[in-house]
């Protein structure tokens, strides 16, 4: 076992982080990895071996500097307030770009308790914590419908997990995103949920997210088309991924202006009409 005591770069929070104050991972080949925050901000990692701890770093965004997102933003009239309340918030990693792809095809158009539910079979199926792609490859489509994924997702699962390798999407950071984009069955919103919680990017908004549809509902009055969630999360640039985790945390906590859940039914009501 070994400890680090590691100082994050920027603003940062393991508790808004990874909504604990106790982090625990179980890390690939057996590794694992712990972690707590100290009062003066430093990360202590305790860890199976030295590549745990680097691991780990990763998994925690530790090295990711957000100092100039929140220079940027936090006087940003949507985003801002958002931005000063949560400062440190960074979004969790998975232990394996597989991992993140199951949780991309799995919250498709599904409320997120659901999506939650059908990721957690999945794992079980695959028999590996974190999962591999080579774990995943040996379920087939069948398999992976009884996890209770619908036939055109389980298809689309186990077609990137055996022709796609995911370990070197993060060695290929100009073409990663383009690369998932170009797959049947992977929309905006999957690639931003890879390239946040697999590869660790914050360029890719949450495009089409249900959260950021119903934001739009309520500030405009009527229910948005999922792409039009990409004009909203154009100005944040090179930091679309980072504000949509922002935004939807924010709305959660009432921090949004703007956003009512009432005026988002409504919308949606009228819309469906």
């Amino acid at each position: 076992m070994v400890e680090a005591r590691l100082r994050p770069c920027g603003p940062y929070s393991l508790k808004l982080t990874t909504w604990t104050t106790e982090w625990r991972a179980d890390l690939r080949e057996g590794r694992w990895a712990e972690a707590r925050q100290l009062p003066d901000g430093t990360v202590v990692v305790r860890a199976s071996c030295e590549v745990a701890v680097e691991e780990a770093r990763f998994l925690l965004a530790l090295d990711d500097d957000t100092s100039e997102f929140h220079r940027e933003f936090a006087r940003d009239p949507l985003l801002g307030a958002s931005v000063r309340s949560l400062r440190g918030l960074r979004p969790p990693r998975r232990a394996t770009i597989a991992h993140a792809v199951v949780q991309a095809v799995c919250g498709q158009l599904v409320q997120s308790r659901r999506a939650r539910q059908i990721e957690r079979a999945v794992l079980r199926a695959c028999g590996e914590t974190p999962p591999s792609r080579e774990a995943l490859a040996r379920l087939s489509p069948a398999a992976l419908t009884a996890c209770g994924l619908a036939p055109s997702r389980a298809a689309t699962l186990a077609r990137l997990v055996r022709t796609i390798d995911l370990d070197a999407l993060r060695s290929t950071p100009d073409t990663a995103l383009l690369r998932l984009g170009r797959e049947r069955g992977i929309g905006p919103w999957s690639v931003g949920v890879i390239a946040l919680h697999g590869l660790g990017r914050y360029d890719a908004g949450l495009v089409g997210d249900l959260g950021l549809v119903k934001l739009l509902a309520a500030r405009g009055g009527a229910w948005p088309e999922p792409a039009q969630t990409a004009e909203f999360l154009q100005p944040y640039g090179k930091w679309q991924g980072l504000a949509s985790v922002f935004l939807l945390a924010g709305v959660k906590r009432g921090l949004v202006s703007g956003a009512s859940a009432d005026r988002a039914r409504l919308a949606r009501a009228r819309w469906a009409a």
